[in-house]
């Protein structure tokens, strides 16, 4: 599927430098929130096959302006290097049980709104496009739980809210 031009300039496009510490995704959760824009992070690491099928496809859907047109301001992506020294902390603060686990940040208030951890969901283009799009379309209203498609944030544990 063919998508149009990004409507700004360029998403930030953690394409050659992944986060390797908590400052450094601090600043990125900054940035995307001072443009109102929903922040992606995938938490890959260097062992994980999986992880290095998943991160060239959702470069590719970001830099390809999925999520992004005249009623959103796309998304923005950082790679999170799970298994780099500084970043345990960022795997029990954001609860990274497994690998890749895909995060979408509120555009605003710097908060998970959601999580996409199924491997299989991960790897399916459409999928992903469409996973995109709705993070792209809360653009920066927060709110709670988080639609991932899996139950919410917390992937069923407390059962669903719907009758």
């Amino acid at each position: 599927m063919k998508y149009p031009p990004p409507r700004h300039d360029q998403p930030i496009l953690n394409s050659n430098q992944s986060v390797r510490d908590p400052a450094s995704l601090s600043t990125y959760l900054s940035l995307s929130a001072k443009s109102s824009t929903p922040l992606l992070t995938l938490f890959t690491a260097g062992y994980c096959p999986t992880c290095r099928h998943v991160l060239p496809l959702v470069k590719q859907l970001v830099s390809s302006g999925v999520g992004d047109d005249a009623t959103t301001n796309g998304v923005n992506f950082a790679e999170v290097e799970f298994d780099a020294p500084d970043n345990m902390e960022l795997g029990q603060r954001y609860m990274i049980t497994s690998l890749p686990t895909l995060l979408g940040f509120d555009g605003r208030r710097e908060e998970v709104v959601a999580r996409l951890v199924d491997g299989r969901k991960l790897a399916d283009k459409q999928f992903l496009e469409e996973w995109i799009w709705e993070l792209a379309k809360r653009g920066g209203g927060g709110g709670g739980g988080g639609s991932s498609g899996e139950k919410g944030l917390f992937g069923g544990l407390f059962g669903s809210w719907k009758s």
